[in-house]
C-alpha cells in the first residue's frame, strides 16, 4: 500500500507541475450570437441560446450555449462560409477566413412586431440534429424548471432517464436508462469517467445542480474514446467554466421538510491568458420526520460540503489547458427515530441506525495543442485522480471502503486526405485500487487496464455520416476486452434524420457498493461463484422529424434499443427471502426499450412535451426467465412550460406516469404484493424574474403518493424478514420548496 501511495504522490506532483493532463484541442472558431431586445428607449444585446451554427454545405455544426457562445471545430478548408440560424429569425451567413476570428452575429426577427417585442426563451431539453449518436441535451434552463439540487434531480423533466430510491433508509438514489440500472450507463464529467466504483450508491448527489452548465445523454453504443464501460449509453455533465460563466452566481433553496441548500460560484479573469473559478455548495437537513409512523425516519439527516476550484490557461494558436481540484465531505444518518432520541451508538442492538461518513478528493487536468503545419490535426490528453473513502454502518453491519483511481487518456486527431475522412486514435490507462471491509470480511482488488482505440468517421455533405470504431484493453485480472462499435447517421431531408448504432461493452461489477441498498435488510449476502466481468451488446436506432404544428415548429423522436447480455451479475433476491445470492448469468438476459417523444408549442411561449416508453426487461433467475424486479413496464411523461412575453413569469408543470413492476417473492405473512401498482407523480414550479434575481417556489409529489409499507417488518429490525430494500415507489410524500437565484453577468 505504501508503494501505491508513493506512486500516487509522484503522479500528482508531475500532474500539476506542468499542467499536464488534457482534452484534445481541435482547430476552432469561436463567437457569440445575440438578438436585440428593447429596453425603455434603447436596445441592448441579449445572448441567443440554441442557435444553430453550421458550416455551409455540411452538417458539421454546434448549438450556442446559454450565453450565446459557440466553439466550432474547423472541419473545412478556410476560407469557408458559416450559416447561423434560429427559428423565427433570419438566417445569417458569414465568411470565416481564419481561426483567430472572434465572430459576433446579431440575429434579426423574420417579421416586424411593431410595438410588441417578444423575447425568445432559452432552449430546454432537446435532441441534437447534428450528433451522429442520438443525444439529448438538458440545458441549465431546463434544469431550472424543477428543484434541481444535484445530478439525481436533473432528470425530472426527461423521459430518457428514470430516478428512484435504492432503499427506504439511506436516501440514496439510482437511475435507469433503456430499462437497465444506471451502472450500465457511463457517467462522465466533461468526458472524464466520474460516478463509478465505491462512489456509485450516492455519487449522483455529489454533483450540485448550480454547478452544471448542461447534461448530454447519449443512448446506445457510445464512443470508444472514453473507455469500454458504456453499455446502454453515456451521461456527460458539463460544469460551468471560468471563461464563459456568470461572473457571480448564488442559489438558495429551502424545503417545507427543513432541508436547506446554498451554492455560490465566482469567476475571475486573472490575466489575458489565465482565468479561474471557485464553486462552493452546502446542504443541511436535521429534521426527524416519520410521516408513515413506521418508526424509521423518512429521510436521512444530512450535512454536506462541496468545493471546486478550476483554472484555465488559453494561449491562442499555441495551446489551451485547464485543471482543477474538488473536495467533498458528506455525513448522513438515518434509521429508527428512537436511535437518535435515546442517543444510541453505532452498531446498537436495541435500535436500528444507519450512518455513513464520506470523503472525496478529485483532481483533473486537460490540455490540447494544435500545429500550424497540420491545420486539421490536434493532440491532447486527459488526466484525473480521485480518492474516495467512507465509514458506514447499517444496523449491526459495518461497511468501510477506500478507492484510489488514476485515469489517463492521450488522443490524436487528424483527417485522411480531406475533412470528409477523419480519425481519432489514442491510448488510455485506468488504475483502480479497492479496499473494502464488510463486518469481518475483507475484500481487496487492484485493476490495471492499459488500452488503445481507433475511431474513423466518414462524412458526406448534408446526407450521411458513418463511424466505425474499436478499442482493445488488457485487464490484469480478466484478460483482453475487445470493444467494436458502429454508428450511422442519415439525413433523409432537412426535417428527417435516421440513426442506427451497434456495439459491445464490458464492466467489472462492484458487488457490495452497487447493491448497498441490500444492506438495509437482514439478508445475508451469498457469493455463489467467482464473478466474471459483465459483457453485453447494444443495438438499435431512431428517427427524428421536425414539422409544423399549430403554426409553430414541432419535433418527434421514435427509438428502439435492445441490450443482450453475454454475461451479467445476477442478484437473486427471489430464491430465498433471507438471502441475496450473487452469481454469473446462466441463460438469457435482455432489455427491449421503445420510446416516442413529441415536443410542440400549441400557443406562443407554451411548450409541451409528451413521451411514452415501454420496456421489456427479463433476466434468468434460478434457471427461470423472469421480469427484472422493479423495472417499470411503461412510463409516461407530460410537461408544460409557459412564460409570459417579457419572460419574467414562468410556470412549469410535470406529470410522471409510472407503470407496474415486479416485486421479488416473499412469504405470505409479510403481505407484500407480487406486483406494484401504477401511480402518478405531479410536480409544479413558478418562477419570477426581476433583473438579475430569480425567485422560485414549487411543490413535488403534489398528489402525496407514497409506497405503502416501504419497509418490511420495520418494528423488529433485527429479526428475520426485516427488509428496507424492496422499493418501487416514492418514500417521501408531498413537499413544498422555495428558493432564489442571483447572478451578475459579464459586462
Amino acid at each position: 500500500m505504501d508503494s501505491f501511495k508513493n506512486l500516487i504522490t509522484i503522479i500528482i506532483a508531475l500532474f500539476f507541475a506542468g499542467h499536464a493532463g488534457l482534452i484534445a484541442r481541435e482547430k476552432m472558431v469561436r463567437g457569440h450570437v445575440f438578438e436585440m431586445e428593447a429596453h425603455h428607449d434603447h436596445f441592448h444585446k441579449v445572448p441567443l441560446t440554441g442557435a444553430n451554427v453550421v458550416w455551409l454545405g455540411t452538417t458539421q455544426g454546434v448549438a450556442t450555449d446559454q450565453y450565446g457562445k459557440f466553439d466550432l471545430e474547423v472541419t473545412v478548408e478556410l476560407p469557408h462560409k458559416l450559416v447561423v440560424s434560429y427559428i423565427g429569425y433570419t438566417s445569417d451567413t458569414i465568411e470565416v477566413t481564419g481561426t483567430n476570428q472572434e465572430i459576433e452575429v446579431i440575429m434579426a426577427t423574420t417579421r416586424d412586431l411593431d410595438e410588441v417585442v417578444v423575447t425568445g426563451r432559452q432552449v430546454g431539453a432537446h435532441y441534437s440534429a447534428l450528433e451522429p449518436v442520438l443525444t439529448q441535451k438538458i440545458t441549465s434552463s431546463e434544469m431550472q424548471r424543477a428543484a434541481c439540487c444535484n445530478l439525481s434531480e436533473a432528470f425530472e423533466t426527461s423521459a430518457s432517464v428514470d430516478v428512484s430510491y435504492s432503499d427506504a433508509v439511506t436516501g440514496a438514489k439510482q437511475i435507469q436508462m433503456l430499462g437497465l440500472a444506471g451502472i450500465y450507463s457511463q457517467i462522465l464529467v466533461e468526458y472524464i469517467p466520474s460516478v463509478r466504483g465505491l462512489g456509485q450508491p450516492y455519487g449522483l448527489s455529489y454533483i450540485p445542480g448550480p454547478w452544471m452548465e448542461s447534461i448530454h445523454i447519449s443512448k446506445g453504443a457510445a464512443s470508444v474514446v472514453n473507455g469500454y464501460e458504456s453499455i446502454t449509453g453515456q451521461i456527460s455533465v458539463e460544469l460551468k467554466k471560468p471563461e464563459d460563466s456568470e461572473q457571480f452566481y448564488y442559489n438558495f433553496f429551502a424545503s417545507s421538510e427543513g432541508a436547506v441548500e446554498s451554492s455560490a460560484n465566482a469567476a475571475f479573469q486573472l490575466s489575458p491568458f489565465w482565468s479561474t473559478m471557485i464553486m462552493a455548495h452546502g446542504e443541511y437537513f436535521n429534521n426527524k420526520i416519520d410521516h408513515n409512523h413506521n418508526s424509521f425516519l423518512d429521510h436521512p439527516l444530512m450535512k454536506k460540503y462541496n468545493v471546486l476550484n478550476r483554472y484555465r490557461y488559453d494561449r491562442p494558436g499555441v495551446m489551451e489547458s485547464q485543471f482543477g481540484f474538488k473536495l467533498m465531505q458528506e455525513d448522513r444518518e438515518g434509521g429508527q427515530k428512537d436511535f437518535f432520541t435515546n442517543g444510541a451508538n453505532w452498531g446498537s442492538d436495541e435500535y436500528y441506525g444507519f450512518g455513513i461518513n464520506t470523503k472525496r478528493f478529485e483532481a483533473f487536468a486537460k490540455t490540447g495543442f494544435f500545429f500550424r503545419s497540420m491545420p486539421n490535426a490536434s493532440v491532447g490528453s486527459q488526466l484525473s485522480f480521485s480518492h474516495h473513502s467512507h465509514d458506514s454502518f447499517y444496523g449491526q453491519r459495518t461497511y468501510d471502503g477506500e478507492q484510489n483511481t488514476f485515469y489517463a487518456n492521450i488522443l490524436f486527431e487528424n483527417i485522411i486526405g480531406n475533412p470528409d475522412h477523419k480519425f481519432v486514435t489514442g491510448v488510455s490507462y485506468l488504475f483502480d485500487d479497492y479496499s473494502e471491509t464488510l463486518s469481518d470480511s475483507i475484500f481487496e482488488r487492484r485493476e490495471s487496464v492499459p488500452g488503445a482505440f481507433f475511431e474513423y468517421t466518414y462524412h458526406t455533405h448534408e446526407k450521411f455520416t458513418a463511424i466505425a470504431a474499436a478499442r482493445a484493453d488488457y485487464h490484469n485480472l480478466y484478460g483482453t476486452f475487445f470493444t467494436p462499435r458502429m454508428h450511422l447517421h442519415f439525413n433523409i431531408n432537412e426535417q428527417t434524420t435516421v440513426r442506427g448504432s451497434a456495439g459491445r461493452g464490458y464492466r467489472v461489477p462492484n458487488l457490495i457498493a452497487e447493491n448497498a441498498g441490500l444492506l438495509v435488510s437482514n439478508r445475508t449476502l451469498e457469493v455463489a461463484e467467482d464473478i466474471q466481468p459483465e459483457e453485453a451488446w447494444n443495438y438499435g436506432g431512431s428517427i427524428t422529424r421536425r414539422f409544423d404544428l399549430f403554426g409553430n415548429e414541432a419535433s418527434m423522436a421514435a427509438e428502439y434499443y435492445r441490450t443482450d447480455f453475454v454475461n451479467q451479475l445476477v442478484v437473486d433476491v427471489d430464491t430465498d427471502h433471507q438471502q441475496a445470492i450473487f452469481y454469473n448469468l446462466r441463460g438469457d438476459s435482455y432489455s427491449n426499450n421503445y420510446q416516442v417523444e413529441l415536443s410542440f408549442e400549441p400557443l406562443r411561449l407554451l411548450e409541451i412535451t409528451a413521451a411514452y416508453r415501454y420496456s421489456d426487461v427479463k433476466v434468468t433467475i434460478n434457471d427461470e426467465l423472469r421480469s427484472k424486479p422493479f423495472s417499470n413496464r411503461y412510463r409516461g411523461l407530460l410537461t408544460g412550460s409557459y412564460a409570459n412575453r417579457n419572460n419574467n413569469w414562468q410556470f412549469d408543470l410535470t406529470g410522471q406516469f409510472n407503470g407496474a413492476s415486479r416485486i421479488p417473492e416473499l412469504p405470505a405473512e409479510y403481505h407484500m404484493p407480487s406486483e406494484s401498482p401504477a401511480y402518478t407523480i405531479v410536480n409544479a414550479q413558478v418562477t419570477y424574474r426581476w433583473g438579475s434575481l430569480d425567485v422560485y417556489f414549487g411543490g413535488e409529489n403534489l398528489t402525496d403518493y407514497r409506497q405503502k409499507d416501504p419497509i418490511v417488518n420495520p418494528h423488529a429490525p433485527f429479526d428475520e424478514g426485516f427488509d428496507g430494500s424492496l422499493i418501487w415507489g416514492p418514500v417521501m410524500g408531498r413537499k413544498f420548496y422555495m428558493g432564489l437565484r442571483y447572478s451578475i453577468n459579464r459586462g
